[in-house]
């Protein structure tokens, strides 16, 4: 019997961040592999068009493909159900489980378990995001007993332009959220490379940061029975 892990990752498919924040994570795990299915996701807005492309058969369509590998967890590294409703990942999750009887996690799920762990009752919000979207995840949240005191947003609709947001930027934006003291930080996308920044500013700011790729890898990693302990300079959620 093999004791390599696979797992198995949904990814938008103009994402160019999460595939190398996640494949550099994992790689210091001996017998851990992470493997990719995209599905069309261009735009993030409030428009029609954008929501429909969260539309869970053309996500179950990757799965199923992800399944051919025979991955032992596929993770939806993700964050429309911040927007959408929590409610949205913890259906998308049963149907993948139902179609391909793997178990299944994402990126937001994860998170507000991390959230609960840690008793957090006030968040730091920083996206790419539009007003719009922003407001509807400072809503859920607040729908949780969880109130967004301090948030940063780009303003940004084009997907694909997310990966392209300077390291500085991000910087900035986090220190903005922690003058207001927040329990804890999130990165809302897993199109922005802010995974590698959290151990950094973790050390400057003092206050945890969850990065949407980081949490998804830390679910994947406890779903299939892997200590994540070896995963150095990604944060204080590892070890």
């Amino acid at each position: 019997m093999s004791n390599r892990k696979h797992i198995g990752v949904l990814t938008p498919s103009s994402n160019t961040a999460l595939e190398p924040l996640t494949s550099a994570m994992v790689s210091s795990l001996p017998g851990v592999s992470a493997h990719f299915s995209r599905f069309t996701v261009t735009e993030i807005s409030m428009r029609d068009q954008s929501l429909g492309q969260f539309d869970d058969s053309k996500i179950l369509e990757a799965a199923r493909l992800l399944a051919d590998a025979r991955v032992d967890v596929i993770c939806w590294s993700g964050t429309s159900a911040s927007w959408l409703g929590f409610e949205k990942d913890r259906a998308l999750c049963a149907r993948i489980t139902e179609v391909t009887g793997i178990p299944a996690t994402t990126s937001v799920l994860a998170l507000n378990e991390l959230l609960a762990a840690q008793g957090a009752r006030t968040l730091g919000l920083v996206s790419p995001y539009i007003a719009d979207v922003q407001q509807r995840i400072v809503a859920n949240y607040a729908g949780l007993g969880i109130d967004c005191i301090a948030e940063q947003h780009l303003d940004l609709t084009v997907n694909f332009a997310f990966s392209e947001v300077q390291p500085d930027t991000l910087r900035r934006m986090l220190r903005e959220v922690a003058k207001q003291g927040p329990e804890a930080i999130t990165i809302m996308c897993t199109n922005l490379y802010g995974a590698q920044l959290v151990d950094e500013m973790e050390q400057e700011l003092g206050i945890p940061i969850y990065d949407s790729v980081a949490t998804v890898v830390w679910k994947a990693l406890k779903t299939v029975g892997v200590e994540s302990h070896a995963l150095k300079g990604w944060g204080r959620l590892f070890l």
